[in-house]
């Protein structure tokens, strides 16, 4: 399997040190707060995330609401369960899911992260 990179869009909750030390690691990923989109609304995050082709991370479980809402395919969400994490924890993590989720991410997935545990929902969510 050949690798593809992964593109990354960090929503507000997020440190943005997590964004610079995911491309340290050679993930493209961006924060919204370094694209003038931190007050955007979800529903914003997810189109700009949609059409620049990037996976939305985030702490909000809106996201996953508004997918459903939609029947949209794209863009993927990874929803992280767990508060407080610094920059380098959160970069280690989601590092950790890309490496575990890829395809799945770059299918058009919702995947809910927790402490031991990670779930994959394939879009669109029906029913």
């Amino acid at each position: 399997m050949s690798y593809s990179p992964m593109h990354l869009l960090l929503d507000q909750g997020l440190p943005r040190s997590a964004a610079e030390l995911l491309r340290q690691a050679g993930v493209d990923a961006i924060h919204v707060g370094e694209i003038g989109m931190a007050a955007a609304k979800d529903s914003e995050i997810l189109e700009h995330a949609k059409n620049e082709g990037r996976a939305v991370v985030t702490l909000d479980a809106d996201f996953h609401a508004l997918l459903a809402l939609s029947s949209a395919s794209q863009p993927s969400v990874i929803r992280i369960r767990m508060e407080g994490l610094k920059g380098d924890t959160c970069a280690a993590l989601v590092q950790a899911v890309i490496a575990q989720c890829q395809q799945d991410i770059q299918a058009g997935s919702v995947i809910t992260v927790q402490d031991q545990r990670i779930r994959i929902r394939r879009l669109p969510i029906v029913g």
